[in-house]
């Protein structure tokens, strides 16, 4: 999947930052596909602007849904993006998510 299918202009947290945030890309995008079997691509080309919060909503999230870390670092495959800190800033939100569900 393509976040640039989304919005070219993700942006936000909740509907309340606007239509394209990030809990709206975890519910109809992301929960969906990791429903599914396999690996879950999620392509960043052609997007701009993927705020934190955005990031940590739609992929932190995740963890809030019910999903496991562990399971979602495994599924999950981050492409499209040159700079490798976005990849690893989701990679982190995730984790964190994971650390305060656990505490």
């Amino acid at each position: 999947m393509r976040i640039a299918d989304f919005s070219r202009f993700p942006y936000g947290r909740y509907p309340k930052h606007g239509p394209f945030n990030g809990e709206r890309f975890r519910q109809e995008w992301l929960m969906p596909a990791f429903r599914s079997e396999g690996t879950v691509s999620v392509d960043l080309s052609g997007a701009r602007g993927l705020s934190p919060s955005f990031l940590e909503e739609a992929f932190g999230g995740l963890v809030r849904e019910g999903l496991r870390p562990e399971t979602i670092l495994a599924r999950l495959e981050v492409r499209g993006e040159r700079d490798s800190s976005i990849v690893e800033r989701i990679q982190r939100y995730v984790r964190e998510a994971g650390f305060r569900a656990a505490h």
